[in-house]
């Protein structure tokens, strides 16, 4: 009886789940990573610690829910079906607009670093960020080479999310400027499909 109160104490509804992530973020925004405190957390969003320790276990895990949370349209790619890799790739992209990929793009910048500097965090976005968007880019390159459109035994296919995430990391730090969905766009038709569609 205890367990099933304590479960029903500690639910959180989706709005609220939101309203926590998004504060998480504009908290990450503004003091990095390493700043970020339970304690800080829990004030900005008027949370008991220990409902945000019951229901997240610690920061990595939250940040790395948080950052989850706040990609376009989750990470339903899998899902997402025009007819060709071009379509599917596209259609991502458009799912953000050149603000969103702006402050996305600052975040992870910020996070890069203490991703590669704590382990826990380090595990957190593999298992919520990295290895879910890994299975969901498979999916999309799976039903390419269905259709006949990208060779089974192609060697790009195993670097699509890298390229990827090359071309939005590298936007800035080459070209000083942010990731728009032009540029990516057009990276897309340049880089990605003639690497895969070779």
């Amino acid at each position: 009886m205890t367990e099933v109160a304590t479960a029903r104490r500690s639910r959180i509804t989706p709005e609220r789940e939101a309203e926590l992530y998004e504060a998480v973020l504009d908290l990450l925004r503004e003091v990095g990573y390493d700043a970020v405190t339970m304690d800080a957390v829990a004030a900005r969003t008027k949370s008991s610690k220990a409902t945000l320790y019951r229901q997240w276990g610690g920061k990595a895990e939250l940040v790395a829910k948080a950052v989850r949370h706040r990609k376009p349209g989750g990470l339903a790619l899998g899902e997402l079906d025009t007819g060709s890799l071009r379509g599917d790739l596209h259609a991502l992209t458009m799912r953000s607009d050149d603000c969103e990929m702006e402050q996305n793009s600052a975040l992870m910048r910020g996070l890069a670093m203490a991703i590669h500097s704590n382990p826990d965090l380090l595990k957190a976005f593999k298992e919520h960020l990295i290895e879910p968007e890994m299975a969901e880019f498979r999916r999309v390159v799976q039903r390419a080479i269905d259709r006949g459109e990208v060779r089974a035994d192609n060697p790009a296919v195993d670097y699509m999310i890298h390229m990827m995430i090359g071309g939005f990391a590298a936007r800035t730090m080459i070209d000083e400027q942010p990731p728009t969905q032009d540029y990516l766009l057009s990276y897309i038709d340049a880089v990605v499909l003639p690497a895969l569609c070779a």
